[in-house]
């Protein structure tokens, strides 16, 4: 995969492109990330790449030439002329991990971090998706798109040494992740479950199961909403009502 990121702040992204994961996954070679400073395109010569708002308002807008000429480059180099084109932006859609193995599924992205006070509109017709990390506002693009970007190199093949580790994520599912434990077996009077020491794994697949479902039901049960239930998972989670005292 190849990820651009158009940014004003391009050093911030030195230390997370470095370390852990994305790092590992840069050396292997499984992933190429390029950050560019998007002032470098101004036709001004001050290299100024914001303007007051016609119609008046408070604070600057990012105007639409410096991001529409990086983009062309960058479809340039790549060789493809149609690029997934992220916009990190306050009014978008809300960022999930369904969008992450959505976006894992494409060969190039280019996220465009933007900063003061908003977009020219007319940036938006240069870009393929709007999207948002959540119900706040941030002073900038940078802090998404490393979060977007992790979540989804993550999901590609060999980046985790193992692809079965990320098909059990929270989220992944539908469902919370159930709790899970390492040795000792039992530290200061904390004991692990004794059915994940039994062996049997029939068991130790509903334990997980039902765990999950009342992790999500205990603290999401939201997502339990949009989800179809099967009969076993119906069964389970009248068990676990009765043992929280719901019922």
């Amino acid at each position: 995969m190849r990820i651009d990121v158009l940014t004003l702040f391009p050093r911030m992204f030195e230390g997370v492109l470095n370390e852990s994961i994305l790092g590992k996954a840069i050396a292997k070679e499984l992933l190429e990330i390029n950050v560019t400073n998007f002032r470098e395109y101004s036709d001004n010569k001050h290299q100024q790449v914001d303007d007051y708002p016609y119609g008046g308002g408070a604070g600057m807008l990012l105007k639409v030439q410096p991001i529409d000429d990086a983009l062309k480059e960058i479809k340039n180099i790549s060789n493809n002329p149609r690029p997934r084109v992220i916009l990190l932006d306050p009014a978008g859609k809300q960022f999930d991990q369904k969008m992450a193995e959505d976006f894992a599924k494409e060969q190039n992205l280019v996220f465009v971090c933007g900063h003061y006070e908003g977009y020219d509109e007319r940036i938006r017709s240069l870009v393929t998706d709007e999207v948002s990390l959540g119900d706040y506002v941030l002073t900038g693009g940078e802090l998404g798109a490393m979060v977007m970007i992790d979540a989804t190199v993550r999901l590609l093949p060999e980046v985790l040494g193992n692809d079965e580790s990320a098909k059990g994520d929270s989220h992944s599912t539908g469902l919370l992740e159930h709790p899970q434990y390492t040795r000792p077996a039992n530290y200061h009077g904390m004991e692990v479950p004794h059915v994940l020491t039994n062996g049997n794994h029939k068991l130790i697949a509903k334990w997980q199961l039902k765990e999950s479902l009342r992790r999500t039901f205990l603290r999401r049960p939201d997502m339990l909403e949009s989800m179809e239930l099967t009969d076993e998972m119906i069964e389970l989670l009248h068990e676990i009502k009765v043992e929280e005292g719901i019922l």
